[in-house]
């Protein structure tokens, strides 16, 4: 790795350098939004329950209530709905996707106007609940700043993904997450060490908590990374055949990502949202009772959703006739297995392996804060574990393999021209 740093300051990629400045200059261009507060209004100072996850993406724009205190959170629900509409439910979408990057790029399209759509609605109802005694006008106002935040996001995504590194709209996700996370370790450092009584338990308990937090972080990196390789063969060739390596159709044991804890936060966030609006205070209890998550009628009901969609969203993604289809179409065939039905099934049963396992992993990073929050005595923006940790790592392998691609190919060429 450390080589593959080196080449970084190559001579032949000095493009590749100017890259990275213009990224790493568009994420402090984020940061620096972040703390800048919609004029007219305040920090919100009550607790945001499951909006938390809101503003940990927003990179804490949220509780500042900062001109991107949306983030690209709009954009994320639009694009869950576009792939949803993808899965046979509106043959124009399913169209769209078969056409390749035409359609692609179609897609995309839709997709931004309705996460602007969305940032203005998202924009309206959080003006309401935060900003609910001020004037009408104020309220449209601050509306109109948020949902122009967003855009502005969108536009600052698109930026990084041709100038810049790549995964535009990922990395200003993943440093809105890495922004609140020295936070984490100073409370933390003051909490147990500056503000404790005893000096030698404090310094004990932080090496602890750092230890935890990187443990989880390697399993996090680990699980992310593993996949179940089903070994193939194609009938116009075989193995043995100028040392050919074997093929192998690898699926990764979590194809879902952070997508099946995004989709149960948001469902479970929706009455606890209405129940912000409304004055019936039955209604308050049940959900403050029942449905949040800190609750364990809630907690059981959350990880029962990340259960679920994770089946939904790998299925979704990874639908085993296709996959059978495709292995059909290129000649290839799994040993021992019967093209066709036969196929299906077993990727089928191997899906439904992967999945038990990857869901199990995504509710235990899911639930790591709430349980963390419940037995320790630390400040609640003390966390170990969550989806924040998760989007870190996955968005960061992903640059990372891509960066490295990247120096390969230019590399390649360089060679080349010799």
């Amino acid at each position: 790795m450390f080589a593959k740093f080196k080449q970084i300051f190559m001579p032949h990629n000095k493009d590749l350098r100017r890259r990275i400045v213009f990224t790493l200059a568009c994420l402090a261009l984020f940061a620096l939004g972040t703390n800048i507060t919609v004029p007219g209004a305040s920090q919100i100072t009550r607790e945001l329950g499951f909006l938390q996850l809101l503003d940990l993406m927003s990179g804490g724009g949220l509780k500042q209530f900062s001109i991107f205190a949306l983030g690209v959170t709009p954009y994320i629900t639009a694009s869950i709905i576009t792939q949803l509409l993808q899965a046979d439910i509106i043959p124009y979408f399913k169209e769209l996707k078969e056409e390749g990057y035409t359609g692609r790029q179609k897609i995309n399209k839709i997709t931004r106007y309705l996460g602007i759509a969305f940032a203005f609605i998202q924009g309206y109802f959080f003006s309401l609940m935060f900003l609910g005694s001020d004037s009408g006008l104020m309220i449209l106002k601050t509306t109109i700043i948020l949902t122009a935040g967003t855009s502005f996001l969108l536009w600052l995504g698109d930026q990084i993904t041709e100038k810049g590194i790549g995964n535009g709209t990922s990395l200003i996700i993943m440093a809105g997450i890495i922004q609140t996370i020295p936070s984490t370790f100073i409370t933390a450092f003051k909490s147990l060490i500056t503000n404790g009584s005893n000096l030698g338990i404090g310094i004990l308990l932080f090496s602890l908590f750092v230890l935890v937090y990187l443990i989880i972080l390697i399993g996090i990196i680990f699980v992310q990374e593993a996949q179940r390789e089903i070994p193939i063969q194609y009938s116009n060739r075989t193995n043995s055949s100028y040392n050919a390596k074997q093929s192998v159709l690898p699926i990764k044991l979590n194809s879902a990502g952070v997508m099946p804890v995004i989709f149960a936060s948001m469902i479970q966030a929706v009455p606890v949202t209405i129940a912000g609006f409304v004055k019936n205070e039955g209604f308050k209890n049940f959900v403050n009772n029942y449905i949040s998550y800190t609750t364990p009628v809630g907690c059981l009901i959350y990880i029962i959703l990340i259960i679920l969609f994770g089946y939904f969203y790998t299925y979704m993604q990874m639908n085993p006739e296709e996959m059978s289809e495709n292995l059909n179409k290129s000649g290839a065939y799994i040993p021992n297995v019967r093209p066709g039905n036969d196929t299906t099934k077993y990727i089928k049963n191997v899906l439904s392996k992967l999945i038990i396992v990857g869901s199990v992993f995504l509710v235990i990073i899911a639930i790591l804060p709430i349980i963390f929050s419940n037995v320790s005595t630390l400040p609640s923006s003390v966390t170990i574990g969550g989806t924040g940790l998760l989007i870190v790592v996955g968005v960061a392998l992903e640059t990372y393999k891509q960066m490295e691609s990247s120096m390969l190919t230019r590399e390649y060429k360089r060679r080349l021209k010799k």
